[in-house]
């Protein structure tokens, strides 16, 4: 057409040189592309794969959803080197040469660079259009052929990616930009890309619009961004006033169309998914309406369409929706939401993770105007009949604010006006179709333009009585930074549809965590039972009933794999049930229900391999005592048969003995008799040699090295000094001390942070076992080798062999020395011949009962009520009051879930401002929030809110327990005292662990009537039950909780 009208001497602009150059330029660059797909991975390579990357690395950084058990700070310094990887990646790049032609045309003179601009983006949709209408021909094809899948699969993915436009090309220009921005500041890549944000602000200022947001990967290049903005308000200054307008709306709504009508705009449009991410262009505003509007300039930002059936098939699809809609709302000053009325459910599903993430974003700080564009709409009395319609979705909307409100503990947020400036009578427009007809030959309709225009003079009304605004170009960039940094915090509500869907998913989660702690409490309960029968074994309570201790433990463990898969069938069965009922919104969160049942099977295989290692280590405790008592046993009955024969023999004397008489006796005999004992000293084991062997064990898979590094250093040598990370080689060591003093951390810090971390696990595991003052065994130091192994894998940038194993020789070492300490204790205390020393005025006052006929009941009532039963009571109450005590914790709001926890103690941190605090979080989080929780327990459980209540009903518990006991042995036929306690023990064996010696002691020369012993016995456990009652008003809540078990297995 152009040169028929030149051979007509028809003057047309194509004529004009600037043009002409400019359309070559476009030529040049567009005529190299043969294939969309290579000429973007060639020629356009920074936005690819590697950038998409960054983003999702960005997101990681705030979100830590992947973190695990790993190290939070280890953690996001991982990130950070990634994110230094990618970048020099990005930099590894030369500049393609279709990126030097497209910045040498935008460094044109004048209107040369705006028709170079217009002519490639007339060539960029021709190609596109030639490309993508025959891939949509092959896709056609294929469609009916069903065994061509895989052909589909790649015909589908080059229709995503076969999109190129005059974005692409500034989007490379910014990554560009932001890699170079890594480099040193004087590197010659860096200078002499520093002129690219003038340009592009220069082109704004033109009329170009913005790319805001990248729609591939759902990021903001937030400095490059940042850098345009600047340079544009330094072009702009002083008129740099703004107001921002936005547009939002499902996919194919007319959006970007309304936009181009309202204010003269030509923002792309087609049908389908065309616009992706958000743009922002700059409208000047005319000097007769500065004034009214307060501003200098106009900033349109048009949006891609929300539910795309492209993403709808992606997990996060409710995610990148969400977070564009949260940013492009918060931006603006007005917000037009469009929508055509078949999509109005999914508008309003965004429009509640909208209000619902203001709620969340302490960085929010305005109310946006917001104005409801209903799209064909034809009837002019829409506005009245919808009214109906209106005041439904206002109700929803409300419904679903105080939903998110009642979430987020902000109950004054009451109505969906409270958050968005919304007025349902004048802040909705029923707009006609464009067409009068069926394109592409139905003219437009004139009914559209009008509506528009009305929509537009209400735009600018509202506007004008806009008291809160950006302000500024500069105020907008940091309002871009701090609510982008907003949205890539949010962890939780941006992955739900709305806002019922995260009010569901939290009752569920709460509903849930009730279920398995009612479990974990019921297993703590019966492993306490467990481990006291396997403590009472080989005493009278259990005999006969097993072969060996093994054999009870082996039963234990059925019984409780039994037990456990039966809780398991019943949380399945209370889950479904939960999922029947009609309250709560819960069919929304069906999706989620595979997710809770493999949590449930999951905790029920964590829990039985937890009670399998109790009972081994209840077992290995038992079988190391018993020979002990068998020696006890034997030396006990020698000497009271000997105490029998000298009442015998002095009872023949026909004289009266006094008191002094018969102690001579008994120290005659006591002295001969211990004599005659065969020496029985217990050989100590070897400690060092168990540990080693076991040590050896725990490397021989780690390979030839590992087992030679610890062959060079003997275990008793180790361990003798704090452990110490050091750098090899003199470069090293001073690199070392150099950053160390510019408080950087280098893998020698990180190393020394993670054995001091792993050394105190270790050491709060040898302080545990030492607390219970029993033998020592194996399964002390596989715990703490376990220990080590797991915070070492969690750990993925230590991989040093020579670490690993000269750590672990440390810690080893030093547990050695205190198991050997503890084993010394232990045998000194379970001595067989100092046991009967003890016990020497125990014979002798019995001795001397017997020989004159004395009264035992009362005496031996209270020596089992308190040697026998009251340490049994005590034990049972230290081993139960921690689930009770956590019961009642777990009542509070604050760890009703583990999200609202850390929100908790995140929110404490800050209130309290201390740097210390801060330091101890990050460096040390495990043992902080331990503190914190039990400064928790601490704070409730002080003055009035006392343990007491707690303790007190597990004392009721025993005291029942032993009553009924008495009970039963009484309906028996007992004919001595033995056989009368006997039958009590056997009564007690599941609930009360009771110390053999104690009852060995107890039943030295007892000669009580068992009738008699009983009422005493009675009289006395209820004198021992107010004594424990006085001692828990007064003592100390830390002694009670450093001696309760504050965890239930899992």
């Amino acid at each position: 057409m152009a040169d028929i009208a030149l051979n007509l001497g028809i003057s047309i602009d194509e004529s004009k040189l600037e043009i002409q150059t400019a359309k070559e330029k476009a030529n040049a660059l567009t005529d190299e592309i043969d294939d969309i797909l290579k000429f973007k991975e060639e020629q356009l390579p920074l936005q690819g794969q590697t950038w998409k990357d960054l983003t999702l690395l960005e997101k990681e950084e705030f979100r830590l959803r992947k973190v695990g058990t790993k190290g939070i700070e280890h953690y996001t310094s991982n990130i950070k080197e990634q994110k230094e990887k990618l970048r020099a990646k990005q930099n590894s790049h030369a500049m393609s040469s279709a990126m030097s032609c497209f910045i040498r045309a935008l460094s044109s003179p004048g209107l040369e660079k705006s028709f170079f601009l217009k002519w490639l983006r007339i060539n960029l949709d021709n190609l596109a259009h030639d490309k993508l209408a025959g891939l949509r021909e092959q896709y056609k094809q294929k469609c009916n052929d069903s065994e061509n899948k895989e052909e589909i699969k790649e015909i589908d993915r080059q229709l995503s990616n076969s999109s190129l436009g005059t974005e692409h090309f500034f989007r490379e220009m910014g990554q560009m930009y932001e890699a170079s921005v890594s480099l040193p500041e004087k590197n010659p890549s860096r200078q002499q890309l520093q002129h690219l944000p003038r340009l592009c602000a220069q082109l704004m200022l033109d009329g170009f619009p913005l790319e805001l947001v990248d729609g591939d990967a759902s990021n903001i290049p937030l400095g490059w961004v940042g850098d345009v903005l600047a340079q544009l308000n330094e072009l702009v200054s002083p008129n740099n006033k703004i107001l921002v307008i936005t547009v939002l709306g499902v996919q194919s709504t007319g959006k970007s169309t309304l936009l181009n009508t309202m204010f003269g705009v030509q923002f792309a449009v087609s049908s389908g998914r065309c616009t992706r991410g958000a743009f922002m262009l700059l409208i000047r505003v005319n000097e007769d309406m500065k004034a009214t509007l307060k501003c200098d300039f106009l900033v349109i930002i048009d949006t891609e369409g929300l539910k795309s059936p492209e993403l709808a098939q992606l997990d996060n699809s409710h995610e990148h929706d969400n977070e564009l809609a949260t940013l492009v709302v918060g931006l603006s000053d007005m917000t037009i939401i469009n929508i055509a009325m078949e999509n109005s459910t999914e508008m309003k599903d965004i429009l509640q993770i909208v209000v619902h993430a203001f709620l969340r974003m302490k960085e929010v700080g305005k109310k946006p105007k917001c104005q409801f564009v209903h799209q064909n709409v034809s009837d002019v009395s829409a506005h009245d009949k919808n009214l109906r319609d209106r005041k439904l979705l206002l109700q929803q909307l409300n419904e679903m604010t105080q939903a998110a409100a009642k979430m987020e503990g902000k109950e004054k947020y009451k109505s969906f006006t409270d958050v968005m400036d919304y007025n349902p009578d004048t802040g909705n427009w029923y707009i006609p179709g464009l067409w009068n007809g069926n394109p592409p030959m139905a003219p437009v309709n004139a009914g559209y333009s009008e509506a528009v225009y009305d929509l537009k003079k209400n735009v600018m009304l509202n506007l004008e009585n806009c008291t809160v605004t950006t302000n500024n170009i500069l105020e907008l960039c940091e309002w871009i930074t701090s609510l982008w940094t907003a949205v890539k915090h949010e962890n939780f509500i941006f992955s739900f549809r709305n806002s019922l869907v995260a009010d569901a998913y939290m009752r569920l989660c709460i509903e849930c965590n009730k279920w398995e702690w009612d479990l974990k409490k019921d297993m703590h309960s019966w492993l306490t039972m467990a481990q006291t029968r396997i403590k009472n074994f080989g005493t009278i309570a259990v005999k006969g009933q097993f072969s060996d201790v093994e054999d009870l433990r082996n039963n234990l463990r059925r019984e409780a794999s039994e037990k456990l898969m039966t809780s398991e069938r019943t949380l399945l069965e209370q889950l479904t049930e939960y999922f029947k009922q009609k309250e709560g919104h819960v069919y929304l969160v069906e999706r989620y229900k595979q997710e809770f049942e493999n949590s449930i099977k999951s905790l029920r295989k964590e829990l039985e391999c937890d009670v399998s290692k109790e009972l081994t280590a209840a077992a290995a405790m038992r079988q190391g005592q018993a020979e002990l008592d068998k020696v006890k046993e034997k030396y006990t009955k020698e000497i009271e048969g000997q105490v029998c024969k000298l009442i015998e023999n002095c009872r023949k004397k026909q004289a009266q003995m006094t008191e002094d008489e018969l102690d001579t006796e008994f120290d005659k005999m006591w002295n001969k008799t211990l004599n005659e004992f065969e020496s029985f000293k217990q050989k100590p084991l070897d400690i060092f040699v168990s540990v080693t062997f076991h040590l050896r064990q725990n490397l021989k898979d780690k390979g030839s090295h590992a087992c030679d590094l610890l062959s060079k250093k003997s275990l008793t040598d180790c361990g003798l000094s704090p452990y110490k990370c050091t750098a090899e080689g003199l470069f090293k060591q001073a690199t070392h001390e150099i950053l160390k003093f510019f408080k950087f951390k280098d893998a020698e810090t990180r190393a020394q942070h993670l054995a001091d971390k792993i050394i105190a696990a270790c050491q709060q595991s040898v302080e545990e076992n030492k607390y219970r003052k029993n033998n020592y065994h194996d399964t002390f130091i596989l715990e703490i080798l376990d220990i080590i192994d797991k915070h070492l894998n969690h750990e993925e940038h230590i991989k040093d062999m020579e670490f690993e194993v000269s750590l672990k020789q440390h810690i080893c070492a030093g547990a050695a020395r205190q198991f050997e300490e503890m084993h010394e204790y232990f045998l000194k205390e379970n001595d067989p011949y100092q046991r009967l020393v003890q016990n020497k005025e125990n014979f002798c006052t019995s001795f001397k009962d017997v020989f004159y006929d004395r009264d035992q009941c009362q005496k031996k009532a209270n020596e089992f009520a308190h040697n026998c039963l009251g340490p049994a009571i005590k034990d049972y109450i230290n081993r139960s009051l921690g689930p009770d005590i956590v019961s009642e914790i777990k009542t509070f709001p604050e760890f009703s879930t583990r999200m609202v926890f850390q929100s908790t103690v995140l929110l404490d941190l800050l209130q309290k401002d201390n740097f210390s605090d801060f330091l101890r979080y990050i460096c040390s989080h495990e043992s902080y929030v331990k503190q914190w929780i039990l400064n928790a327990i601490l704070k409730r459980f002080s003055g009035q809110h006392s343990t007491f209540q707690f303790e007190n009903k597990l004392l009721e518990s025993c005291l029942k327990s032993i009553n009924n006991a008495l009970m039963n042995a009484k309906d028996a036929t007992s004919e001595t005292v033995k056989e009368f306690v006997e039958m009590i023990c056997r009564e007690l064996e599941d609930k009360l662990a009771i110390s053999h010696d104690a009852f060995g002691t107890f039943m030295i020369l007892n000669n009580a009537n068992y009738e008699q012993f009983a009422n005493w016995l009675k009289k006395s456990v209820n004198e021992m039950a107010e004594t424990f009652r006085n001692e828990f008003k007064t003592n100390r809540l830390e002694e009670k909780t450093s001696a309760s078990s504050l965890e239930a297995p899992g």
